[in-house]
């Protein structure tokens, strides 16, 4: 796709790497078989390819609209379309060169600028996020369904591991566990998910300790980004990026081994900190260092299916349906890893028909698009439990609540399925 870029983009960063997209497309349309709001809207403007002839256009001087802003507004930046085109189009990173440039020059109504900036301010922000979400569920039974949906029961939290806590086998050498435990890996706790669902971080770091390995979280550390800049807010979403590289240096230095994502939203965004801090003098070694170490639960664990298949025992769980989040299969182009690890564990494994199709959740997204978003979950929850399972599982706290919020199966994170192997 040929383009020629207007005077205020052309030879900036976004400018360039906008152009280089643009000119990867073929125009082929592939892309419009896997789009989850082409097929609910048939609309060409809500698939891949029509947004990528809008971001063409405004890149080239046109006319940017309120209609722009709705089109790339519905999408749900799930990158099927990535996984399907051909030509290695990166449409995640164009869409939000797109979306900067149609934020900063069509004005939203009052209405949307004051929820984005609400979400934007409280999300991130654990310190206000956690104690709103404990309130949110003491008076959760009371509030109206729409926002029930948002706000999961409260858990039973688990145990943090202590060696008092290691099952047994694992270590069955007869050294002390100190002794064993010489590998140390950062593992980001999130924003949103010590408050919403606890469980995740508790059995992440509860299976690593069976496994000999140390699970260090740094306080420092806070929101990977991901929110403010899907919203928009670049610079703010920048700053987070570079407080987190600031937290997590020193651990760095020290040699840990791995920074450990069990949100697969956050390793998503986590492993583009290279990209999007190439151009900071500052920071783009650094960033990059740590696109290097940032691995999914799921790269992680799959290193260790022998010792996790001595660990595990059955108990009770022989069949789940398994919903692969789209930062994991499409973002982070990790797929099969998940189902053949707990295959491996004793547990059938199965995949919806639509496995390659977003759930609705996409981070904020079921705030700012509530109907589709509704409608994308119920779609996804029906294949689900068309399989039969005995739970559902997924691997990103906000897949997780989303699906919750639309079953009476129970929705968990598969490495909370795995510790229950491992401790029962």
């Amino acid at each position: 796709m040929q383009t020629q870029l207007a005077d205020f983009i052309r030879n900036t960063a976004d400018g360039e790497e906008a152009d280089a997209i643009l000119r990867k497309c073929v125009h082929c349309g592939f892309c419009t078989a896997t789009c989850p709001t082409y097929q609910l809207l048939g609309d060409e403007l809500d698939g891949p390819r029509g947004r990528i002839y809008l971001i063409k256009q405004m890149v080239e001087g046109a006319a940017v609209t309120r209609s722009t802003q709705l089109h790339l507004d519905r999408c749900l930046t799930c990158r099927s379309c990535e996984t399907t085109c051909p030509s290695g189009v990166q449409y995640g990173r164009l869409v939000e060169i797109g979306r900067q440039h149609v934020e900063a020059t069509v004005p939203r109504p009052l209405r949307q600028q004051l929820m984005r900036r609400l979400l934007a301010s409280v999300l991130p922000n654990s310190a206000v996020f956690a104690p709103a979400m404990r309130l949110g569920q003491l008076v959760r039974p009371f509030l109206p369904r729409r926002l029930r949906d948002k706000i999961p029961s409260r858990q039973r939290q688990l145990e943090w591991p202590t060696d008092a806590t290691r099952p047994a086998g694992a270590n069955a050498d007869g050294q002390t566990d100190a002794a064993v435990r010489t590998r140390r890996m950062l593992m980001l706790a999130g924003c949103v998910q010590p408050a919403m669902l606890p469980n995740i971080n508790i059995a992440t770091a509860r299976v690593l300790h069976a496994l000999g390995i140390e699970t260090v979280i740094e306080p420092e550390a806070g929101c990977c980004g991901a929110i403010r800049l899907h919203l928009g807010y670049r610079d703010e979403a920048l700053d987070d990026i570079k407080h987190n590289i600031d937290a997590w240096w020193p651990h760095v230095e020290a040699g840990v081994e791995a920074i450990v994502m069990n949100a697969s939203g956050c390793g998503a965004t986590v492993k583009e900190y290279g990209h999007l801090l190439r151009n900071d003098p500052a920071y783009a070694e650094k960033a990059r260092r740590i696109t290097e170490l940032t691995r999914d639960i799921a790269e992680v664990l799959g290193g260790f299916e022998a010792e996790l298949t001595g660990l595990a025992r059955r108990r009770g769980v022989h069949t789940v349906a398994f919903h692969p989040p789209c930062t994991l299969q499409h973002g982070q182009q990790i797929r099969g890893t998940v189902e053949h690890l707990l295959t491996a564990l004793g547990v059938e494994t199965r995949l919806p028909v639509d496995a390659h199709l977003c759930c609705g959740s996409a981070g904020t997204y079921s705030v700012t698009q509530p109907s589709l978003s509704y409608t994308l979950r119920d779609r996804k929850v029906q294949s689900l439990e068309a399989l039969d399972p005995q739970m559902i599982v997924s691997a990103n706290v906000g897949c997780i609540a989303h699906l919750q919020s639309g079953t009476s199966m129970p929705v968990a994170h598969w490495v909370e399925l795995v510790e229950h192997l491992i401790y029962g």
